[in-house]
């Protein structure tokens, strides 16, 4: 993970259509609020997928992002378009990953661009779902009318927080900078450590290891010039795995770091 800069300025469709769909859900809750507490009631039929994943709306994600994914870093956009994953889920959320799924989720910031990331489908299906634990579960907010910043997600947020602060490499291997419960929650629960997502990263490590030996032979090889010049760009935060590339230069490919 790497931290993601995106425009303050939501896009229009946000702004607009999007507010107006948030009015909406917020009048439905007031009005039936104990059928949405229940389950008897449920927004999926009120969530509009056209305003949230509108193509304006991908177009910026997927530029602020460089076409990566919000969690895992790999490159998706060449494969599919990925999924808008909404950071607190909104039909629903799980505090842990075998509880039942708890209603009404966070329907009011189904189109509020602070919540929206791009994701790649393994993420966001597979792992992410309606997962979103809480340190202090019992200050969750659900609903509109309730104080959100109590919250205390465990997950870290790559448009909010520095993941770089929280998670290192050790080659191909995320790690817990802080051994604590934040950094942990977010590689277990997020699958930063699946079994095909370290083969990924070890192929591009080993690459990239070679490419540094080149680049830093002694004597000069021929080629370290270009050597040197493919390390620069692959810590950029438009490559695939810069985290992962970022700590390995550091530690100089030290097979103990």
């Amino acid at each position: 993970m790497i931290r993601i800069n995106k425009p303050k300025q939501p896009p229009d469709v946000l702004l607009k259509k999007g507010a107006k769909q948030r009015r909406k859900l917020c009048a439905l809750y007031s009005r039936y609020r104990h059928d949405y507490d229940s389950g008897a009631r449920t927004f999926h039929s009120h969530f509009d997928r056209e305003i949230y994943a509108h193509e304006t709306v991908k177009r910026v994600l997927i530029q602020s992002q460089h076409g990566k994914c919000c969690f895992c870093e790999a490159r998706i956009t060449h494969i599919v378009e990925g999924d808008v994953e909404h950071f607190r889920p909104k039909a629903g959320y799980r505090q842990n990953p075998k509880d039942e799924l708890q209603r009404p989720g966070y329907y009011w910031l189904v189109y509020e661009w602070s919540n929206l990331l791009l994701s790649c489908p393994k993420c966001n299906r597979r792992f992410k779902g309606n997962l979103f634990p809480l340190i202090n579960p019992s200050e969750r907010c659900v609903s509109h009318r309730g104080k959100i910043n109590r919250e205390q997600p465990l997950f870290i947020n790559p448009a909010k927080d520095d993941p770089q602060e929280f998670i290192s490499f050790k080659r191909d291997r995320a790690y817990a900078l802080n051994d604590n419960a934040r950094d942990e929650a977010t590689i277990k629960m997020l699958g930063l450590d699946r079994v095909e997502l370290n083969q990924e990263r070890r192929d591009h490590y080993e690459k990239l290891r070679l490419i540094y030996f080149l680049a830093f032979a002694d004597p000069p090889h021929p080629l370290s010039r270009e050597a040197k010049a493919l390390l620069e760009k692959a810590v950029k935060e438009s490559e695939p795995y810069s985290a992962m590339a970022r700590a390995a230069i550091a530690s100089r490919f030290s097979p103990d770091a």
